[in-house]
C-alpha cells in the first residue's frame, strides 16, 4: 500500500561532493532506489492518526508504518517493536505513554524506549533512527535531561525537545549477513583494496619485495596517521556529554 506522493526517487551521488570530487571512497554503482519521505516533525499536532499498513523501506534498515489522520493526509512514520495495524497514534504535547506517540522528553517517564529524537526544539529527529535503536531518559532536572543513547554515550538535552515512544522494529537486522559480493554491490558499496596490496604511488603501505608488513605507524592513502581522534577539543557540544560512547 505505498503512496506514490510519498515517494522520490534517490539521486545517485557515487561518493561525489557538490564538486565532483570523491569525498566517500568505494561508493556507486547502486540500483535505483524509491525513498519514503517520513515525517520527522510530526507536524500533524493534536491529530489523531490509525496505523493503515507496516511496510518495507528499501533505503533503511527499519521498518515504516503508513499513518492516515483524521483530516485525511497520510504519512510515514518509522515502526516500532509493538506497533501494529489499526493502533492509533498522536503527537501532542501530553501524548498517552504508548509505541508511536511524539511527546516533549519532560513528559516521558525513566526507563521508557525512546527514539527519533531532536537536538534541537525547532529540529526534526536527528538521532536514534535505525533498525533495533532505542534511547533511555536517565533523569530530568528543569529543562535538562539526561539520556543514555544506543552508543552507550550519555548527554544532556533539552527537556522541551520532542522523541518518540517505543524501540524501532526490524530489531534482528544486526544479525542478518551478507552472503555474496553481488549483495553490496547492489547496495552501491564497492570493494575496498588493502593498502600494502597497492604499489607505494597509490598507498603508503604498498611496495616491498613479496608479502611483507606495513613497516612504519598505520597511515591513510593520503600519508595522514590512520585512527587518530579527529574531534575537536573545544567543539560546543563537549559540555553537554556527560560520558563518552563505549570504544
Amino acid at each position: 500500500m505505498t503512496i506514490k506522493s510519498l515517494l522520490t526517487i534517490k539521486r545517485k551521488t557515487s561518493g561525489r561532493d557538490s564538486q565532483g570530487h570523491v569525498s566517500t571512497r568505494h561508493r556507486g554503482g547502486e540500483e535505483k532506489r524509491y525513498l519514503r519521505e517520513i515525517d520527522w516533525t510530526r507536524k500533524q499536532f493534536d491529530i489523531p492518526a490509525k496505523v493503515v499498513a507496516i511496510e518495507y523501506d528499501p533505503g533503511r534498515t527499519a521498518d515504516i508504518a503508513l499513518l492516515s489522520y483524521e483530516n485525511g493526509s497520510k504519512n510515514y512514520i518509522l515502526a516500532t517493536t509493538k506497533l501494529k495495524i489499526g493502533d492509533i497514534v498522536i503527537s501532542s504535547q501530553n501524548a498517552p505513554i504508548k509505541d508511536g506517540n511524539c511527546l516533549p522528553i519532560k513528559n516521558i517517564p525513566i526507563g521508557i524506549p525512546i527514539h527519533a529524537l531532536r537536538f534541537q526544539i525547532t529540529k526534526p529527529a536527528q538521532l536514534i533512527k535505525s533498525a533495533g535503536s532505542a534511547a533511555y531518559v536517565q533523569s530530568i532536572d528543569g529543562n535538562k535531561a539526561v539520556i543514555k543513547l544506543p552508543s552507550g554515550e550519555i548527554r544532556i538535552f533539552n527537556a522541551d525537545t520532542f522523541a518518540t515512544i517505543g524501540q524501532i522494529s526490524n530489531v534482528d537486522h544486526g544479525n542478518q549477513k551478507l552472503t555474496k559480493a553481488g549483495q553490496s554491490r547492489h547496495r552501491g558499496i564497492r570493494p575496498t583494496v588493502r593498502g600494502v596490496a597497492q604499489n607505494p604511488h597509490s598507498h603508503p603501505h604498498g611496495g616491498g619485495e613479496g608479502r611483507s608488513s606495513i613497516g612504519m605507524h598505520p597511515k591513510t592513502k593520503w600519508g595522514k596517521p590512520a585512527f587518530k581522534k579527529t574531534r575537536k577539543r573545544k567543539k560546543a557540544s563537549n559540555k553537554l556529554i556527560v560520558q563518552r560512547r563505549k570504544k
